[in-house]
């Protein structure tokens, strides 16, 4: 799936991707420090992904880790610093959002330091119920 608007491109198709480019930009967020290439890799085999691209240069990019079915994960959401300020973010969104496959979930979550305004738009709300949640984390799984 490829849609067009104002000169930039977003498509679904995995084989457009730029793994240097992502991997680049992960590696320095606070999300994914550290991050190895096969890592980026394999989370990307195992996810819907979106793919902004202006002609033929990436400067976008999300997925949605999901079964298509009942629930959908939102990560590594990012439009390269020089590209922000543009309205693509809200566009990614908006494509995210309406895709097809990611209709009709009982749950979508997301997990965001500053950018909640953004998914605020969206419909993404602060959990409830948190007491329910529970999660295995390791920050520093990257880093070894």
């Amino acid at each position: 799936m490829d849609l067009i608007k104002n000169g930039f491109t977003i498509s679904t198709e995995k084989e457009k991707l730029d793994i240097d480019l992502i991997h680049s930009f992960l590696n320095r967020t606070y999300w994914a420090e550290g991050i190895s290439k096969e890592i980026i890799r394999r989370s990307i085999e195992g996810s819907l992904c979106f793919g902004l691209f202006e002609n033929d240069k990436q400067v976008g990019f999300a997925r949605m880790i999901t079964d298509k079915a009942t629930f959908a994960y939102l990560a590594d959401v990012f439009i390269i610093e020089e590209y922000r300020g543009r309205g693509l973010s809200k566009w990614l969104m908006e494509v995210i959002m309406s895709h097809p496959d990611l209709q009709g979930l009982r749950r979508m979550i997301l997990v965001t330091k500053d950018a909640h305004g953004l998914y605020k738009q969206f419909g993404f709300t602060p959990l409830i119920n948190v007491d329910r949640w529970m999660q295995i984390l390791d920050p520093d799984v990257y880093k070894r």
